[in-house]
């Protein structure tokens, strides 16, 4: 129901506005629409961009020659929802309006609107609700508007968090992201948002980079498969009375376009550096894979090659557009265009920037800096911008919103609340906490903990905090199960004592606790030590005076642990007790140490809500881990970059090493460490074993554009049911450029009961096989590729494909 001051308060928007006017000049031609009406057709017919049954094509060529030039600017423009609301008080409840700023707001930035606030989310609809009734109802042609927010991982408006993107790709599962990617709208949609900044396509290859956990990890093809999974279940179905032609309920925003994700130093809006063949065969893959059908796209805020992305004409328009055809949203990322001017240098005017970003990447500008694209109008009218650049990125937002039925439906829903924080929600969020662990070692089968042990030790400065990765709302964390919370849950109708000590913090060399939690260990029959990296919420990573080791802007020189961690590992594995050491994390921890003397080590990668619940049920063997390593870990900062499909010949190993007694062992490659990562991508151990039979390919031949099938018998050995990742890894033994040693090509995930077989079938495309060639063309070269089961860095079957 609406709201009695909500009632009020539309009634009196068409009082309070008038219709814009349209000035002549700008139409030509023989005008089938009246000018002081132009919603209307001169013969008295309806327009055909209201007809919800006509094809979006034809709707947007009908919208567009309608529109002045300020309409259309408009639309190119983000608003923000603060602009007639007030959302400065997270908890403030007062549905009231500004009507001057909701006047001025639409006059000028009016196409979409941002709305990621934390609020009560009665007053969100309310503001949404008044926004999108004066645009429909008090605005010349009606045109609605995109509301936005994040939802990296999770809706950011108090909507349930899932664990980070690097989690989430841990766990192998793009059907299970698919199912989480559409709780993600289910809670967004009913509150009337429909474009969700989301998901983020960026390569791992940079570990300093303080957004790794916003990444799907350091393959082109795993975050492929995630995005495109994080995409389908975002965007799939339509919204409610929507036209027929709508294909979609939510608009996902892949981003950062592109190479973000590997600046020079690790440094936040560094360049990159980089040529055509790297861009092609690493960069763009994942997001021509996701994204094609994405109905937004965002661009990244450095430079590649020299050319900013926002100005890219080769990247936004000769490759985006052109070649894979995408005819969507394009938008810069916040302020990215004034960045144009103040960073790069290749711009000294607003007029400039707008221009050069509009002409050449055909997209519209966020907030967050001097709204260049407001000189646009000027511009054109004084013949210094071309208006058909103008009007194409017009048509790719009308071409949106059309896709997203929005003309029919663009308010919530009166029933918005049966779609958020559901318990069915809940549940899957469970199944996909329990899928993103990783355990990294386990010697002499240390895990799974009994619970007929009389005591566990908890120790560390993550045992007692839920740790969220960044792009959470404030205060997120309150929803949230620590690991403490989570073990005492689990335990609760056993025997087994918790003995807790926090040993240090997290952001402190002081060393003072770690007594006390030596004396925790010393007491019990098992240390389970938690370290790590921190992020923190939207609010406070931004907030002047808070720390944190991860997250945007937050850039790193070392990747070891900080402060007194390390330390208190070593003070509690020296007392002799079993001792397991959990890594929560938003990147790889090089330390080592660690993997060398640890009885066990877990990874988790920073949880969702239930995280705390998901890890005691992995370390006492209710769940049998089966998440797999995104991303390879470095032994050090300085053996970085250590993705494993780096380019033959480019890991020459003559390892040293500093061994525990401070005896050096010289080599070359490096002199005193090695390029081997500590774990390697795909890596991640379970309780039971598995054993491969039986590799088949189908064919073993194949033309240069024939798919082709793996398959593989999968034994569980073991005495527990488990869950395993099928990779297939290819190498192209010779070719006319210089290829991986090797890529992953394909990979399932299958859940085979103790003593039981599967029968695993794993289709592979053949376009994975190509190589960008020195003629600048993709070719699928005849030849051998030799194919294998397993990890990056282990084998378990092999076979030899022949592309003839």
């Amino acid at each position: 129901m609406v709201a009695p001051a909500l009632r009020v308060a539309l009634a009196l928007l068409p009082l309070l506005v008038s219709p814009a006017r349209a000035t002549s000049p700008e139409f030509s031609g023989d005008l089938h629409f009246p000018l002081h009406a132009r919603a209307t057709n001169k013969d008295g017919s309806a327009p055909l961009y209201k007809n919800p049954h006509a094809d979006i094509e034809s709707r947007v060529n009908d919208l567009l020659p309608r529109m002045t030039i300020e309409e259309k600017v408009a639309q190119l423009i983000q608003g923000d929802i603060n602009g007639w609301m007030d959302f400065n008080d997270p908890l403030d409840d007062t549905k009231v309006f500004n009507q001057t700023g909701l006047e001025a707001m639409m006059a000028q930035k009016a196409g979409t609107i941002w709305g990621g606030y934390l609020a009560p989310w009665d007053k969100f609809v309310f503001g949404v609700t008044v926004g999108q009734r004066y645009l429909m109802e008090n605005t010349t042609l009606g045109i609605p508007a995109m509301f936005q927010s994040e939802g990296l991982h999770g809706f950011t408006n108090n909507g349930t968090i899932w664990p980070s993107p690097i989690g989430l790709a841990a766990s192998f599962n793009p059907a299970l992201l698919t199912q989480a990617a559409a709780t993600i709208a289910d809670e967004a949609e009913g509150l009337g948002f429909s474009q969700i900044f989301a998901p983020v396509l960026d390569l791992s290859r940079e570990l300093r980079w303080g957004r790794v956990e916003e990444n799907f990890g350091e393959d082109p093809f795993l975050t492929g498969e995630m995005g495109s999974a994080y995409v389908t279940g975002l965007q799939s179905g339509r919204r409610r009375n929507a036209s027929t032609s709508a294909s979609a309920r939510m608009a996902s925003t892949c981003k950062h376009f592109a190479a973000f994700g590997s600046p020079q130093g690790g440094l936040n809006i560094a360049q990159v550096t980089g040529g055509e063949r790297e861009l092609r065969s690493a960069y763009l893959k994942p997001f021509n894979r996701a994204c094609v059908e994405s109905l937004a796209i965002m661009t990244a805020y450095s430079s590649y090659d020299g050319i900013p992305a926002i100005a890219n004409k080769h990247l936004l328009t000769d490759i985006l557009r052109n070649e894979w055809g995408y005819k969507y949203w394009v938008t810069t990322d916040a302020g990215s265009v004034d960045l144009l001017i103040t960073t790069h240098g290749t711009c000294d005017t607003r007029e400039c920037a707008a221009k050069i970003a509009l002409e050449n990447g055909i997209s519209g500008e966020m907030g967050g800096g001097s709204y260049t694209y407001l000189t646009i109008p000027d511009q054109v009218r004084a013949g210094t911008v071309d208006v058909k650049y103008v009007d194409e990125t017009v048509k790719a937002i009308l071409r949106t919103k059309f896709t997203l039925g929005l003309f029919e439906n663009p308010y919530p829903y009166d029933d918005y609340l049966s779609t958020l924080r559901t318990p069915e929600t809940h549940q899957l969020l469970h199944d996909m906490e329990r899928e993103t662990i990783v355990l990294l070692e386990n010697r002499q089968e240390t895990l799974p903990l009994s619970k007929s042990i009389s005591s566990v030790a908890l120790i560390g400065p993550q045992v007692d905090r839920v740790s969220f990765g960044d792009y959470v709302f404030f205060n997120a964390s309150n929803n949230g199960i620590s690991p403490l919370t989570g073990f005492t849950q689990l335990l609760a109708n056993t025997s087994v004592k918790i003995n807790y000590a926090q040993g240090c913090a997290l952001w402190s060399d002081d060393v003072s606790d770690i007594p006390a939690a030596v004396a925790a260990a010393q007491a019990s029959d098992v240390a389970v030590v938690m370290a790590g990296t921190w992020s923190l919420d939207q609010t406070l990573l931004w907030t002047p005076g808070t720390n944190a080791t991860t997250g945007e802007h937050v850039d790193l020189s070392d990747l070891g642990l900080v402060g007194a961690q390390l330390q208190l590992v070593q003070a509690v594995k020296g007392t002799g007790k079993p001792t397991v050491v959990v890594l929560i994390s938003g990147k790889p921890v090089a330390e080592p140490w660690i993997q060398e003397h640890a009885d066990a080590i877990v990874q988790q990668f920073y949880p969702g809500e239930l995280g705390g619940l998901a890890l005691a049920e992995v370390i006492f063997g209710d769940v049998n881990p089966s998440g797999k390593l995104p991303v390879s870990f470095p032994r050090s900062v300085g053996t970085t970059p250590v993705f494993y499909n780096y380019l033959k010949g480019s890991r020459p190993i003559d390892a040293g090493r500093i061994l525990d007694d401070d005896t050096l062992v010289f080599g070359h490659q490096y002199v005193l460490d090695s390029p081997v990562p500590l774990w390697s991508f795909g890596h991640g151990l379970s309780y039971t074993t598995f054993n491969y039979t039986d590799l088949a390919l189908s064919p073993s031949t194949i033309s240069s554009n024939e798919d082709f099938t793996v398959s593989v018998t999968v034994h569980n050995t073991g005495d527990r049911d488990g869950k395993e990742v099928v990779q297939v890894y290819v190498t192209d033994l010779v070719s006319s450029v210089v290829t991986p040693n090797q890529q992953l090509v394909g990979f399932q995930k299958v859940d085979v009961a103790a003593g039981e077989s599967k029968r695993v079938v794993v289709p592979v495309n053949a376009s994975e096989l190509a190589v960008w060639t020195l003629d600048n063309a993709w070719v699928v070269e005849p030849g051998q590729f030799a194919l294998k089961i397993g990890t990056s860095d282990q084998t378990f079957l092999n076979a030899t494909l022949v592309v003839r």
